[in-house]
């Protein structure tokens, strides 16, 4: 209950900022967005509708044709958002009045406030509804990615938005778009970016005491056959957060200068095994 109850506390405070970015950033300077989003504001453009109601229309229903590819939780936590969202964006519609008149101020700003606003609703659990039900569609009948499904409705709002803004105010749009989407990134996944190291030294057991002592991150080891000697050997694999991959290419190079290292970017890491067991 306590949980459930912080998620959404969130997801109020991430439609309030996505809200602001909206109505004193976006809207103010005659700018658009991608998805869902972009359709509100282009009929607002359009027809003088409130974003709130629009908003609020579009995405129940878009979530009613596709609820059923949400579990229970994100249902409920979906539907808050949409509410909390629709609220936030008919409230702070009276007091609108532009932050900045530089368009390209506004532009970047307006893509940390909707992009920081939505990254919290993710991380709480919420999601916006609209866009993320069609690509999920796009994604069972035609087998796109859910990314490359977001990017191109977002890329087809964008564009025909250029109708309504022009092409100058649209291409600043895409500025907007893409801060938005990489303030998300750094709220849902944090500073605590994560990489998965693998490595195959000629000294296993030396670098595998050494980082779990030292690092206190726990290795998994993986057993694995040179392709061209056909010897067996001893691969170590570890999750690491970013800041440390200094520290674990020192440790390596003090005890295998010719070990093979390799790293890759992790987007989640769920379950235990991430650190090391401390032994009382």
């Amino acid at each position: 209950m306590k949980k459930t109850s912080q998620n959404v506390l969130l997801i109020a405070i991430g439609s309030l900022i996505f809200s602001i970015g909206v109505n004193f950033y976006i809207i103010p300077n005659q700018l658009s967005e991608g998805g869902i989003l972009g359709l509100t504001i282009i009929a607002h453009y359009l027809f003088q509708w409130s974003p709130g109601f629009i908003n609020f229309i579009l995405n129940i229903l878009l979530f009613l044709i596709g609820y059923k590819f949400f579990d229970k939780r994100t249902i409920l936590y979906t539907i808050l958002s949409i509410i909390f969202s629709s609220v936030f964006l008919y409230v702070t519609e009276g007091a609108r009045e532009p932050l900045t008149n530089d368009t390209l101020l506004a532009a970047i700003f307006a893509g940390l406030f909707v992009g920081m606003g939505l990254g919290i609703i993710f991380r709480a659990g919420g999601t916006t509804g609209g866009t993320t039900v069609l690509a999920r569609l796009a994604n069972q009948l035609w087998g796109w990615s859910l990314g490359k499904a977001m990017l191109i409705i977002d890329i087809v709002v964008v564009a025909g938005s250029i109708l309504i803004i022009g092409l100058d105010k649209s291409m600043y749009t895409l500025i907007t778009v893409y801060i938005g989407a990489k303030a998300i990134d750094f709220i849902v996944e944090g500073l605590d970016e994560r990489v998965a190291v693998l490595i195959i030294s000629n000294s296993p057991d030396q670098v595998l005491n050494e980082v779990t002592n030292t690092m206190s991150r726990g290795i998994t080891v993986l057993e694995g056959r040179g392709g061209y000697t056909g010897a067996n050997k001893e691969v170590l694999y570890i999750v690491i957060n970013r800041q440390e991959i200094v520290a674990l290419k020192n440790i390596i190079k003090e005890i295998d200068e010719n070990a093979y290292v390799t790293v890759h970017n992790v987007h989640e890491v769920m379950g235990k095994g991430y650190k090391a067991s401390k032994v009382s």
